[in-house]
């Protein structure tokens, strides 16, 4: 168990072709969902829980988002600028690492939703995280409680809660619900190129240092327009 990470990285920066056409003029972290932006979901979130600082990843559309962000007070918005160049989310990881400290830090998607929990779905990341034993965290949504999913499921859990990827299992229980707690010293030598976090997790995987916490909460999966109507719809209890 740790303190609460001071310090949050959002990947905000990816084109969003699946939610077209209401990417056609935003970032898809500016796609609103109950009347707030996607991205103001998260960074609530992270407030609620004491986050301090966020640094924001930016790419398509990325002076909207910067409009956007400096409207902010909580978290402290601080841009990490990949406009020449879209990183993903390991890349964008490495081009931010001068602004993010030496962690361990929150890392969360830009599009993760779910039920307002007053924080408790964060906070487990902090309540669980052990820098001695783990390299990353992870948040994990149960399969039947996803919204919008359709694919097979991403990983299982033992008992002591180390996770494992589905491999050739027709399904998993868990999907990642787009936030973790990473330890940076996961990050030592990697250099600036176009990677997934997938990488990262895939080198610490074998060593049993890679871990998950369960949400307790309905996951709103909001891949394509159909399903950002179907999460407004609910975390406007119309469902």
């Amino acid at each position: 168990m740790i303190a609460v990470p001071d310090t949050a990285m959002v990947f905000a920066a990816g084109l969003g072709t699946r939610m077209r056409p209401l990417t056609n003029d935003r970032p898809k972290a500016l796609v609103e969902v109950a009347g707030k932006a996607m991205i103001d979901h998260v960074l609530d979130k992270l407030a609620q829980i004491g986050v301090q600082r966020a640094v924001v990843n930016v790419h398509h559309f990325a002076d909207r988002l910067r409009e956007h962000l400096a409207t902010r007070t909580a978290p402290h918005i601080i841009i990490s600028d990949e406009t020449d160049t879209l990183l993903e989310t390991g890349g964008g990881l490495v081009r931010a690492l001068p602004l993010l400290g030496r962690g361990p830090i929150i890392t969360m998607n830009a599009d993760p939703l779910w039920r307002d929990d007053g924080g408790a779905g964060l906070k487990s990341l902090a309540d669980n995280f052990d820098p001695e034993t783990m390299d990353a965290l992870l948040l994990l949504a149960r399969h039947h409680d996803a919204v919008g999913f359709e694919k097979a499921g991403d990983f299982t859990m033992d008992p002591q809660g180390h996770i494992a990827r589905r491999g050739s299992a027709p399904e998993a229980p868990y999907i990642y619900a787009g936030a973790q707690i990473l330890n940076l010293n996961t990050m030592a030598g990697r250099v600036e190129e176009r990677f997934s976090l997938n990488r990262i997790w895939d080198d610490s995987l074998p060593k049993s240092r890679v871990y998950g916490v369960v949400l307790n909460n309905q996951w709103l999966h909001v891949g394509d327009p159909k399903a950002r109507d179907e999460a407004e719809a609910i975390l406007l209890g119309h469902m």
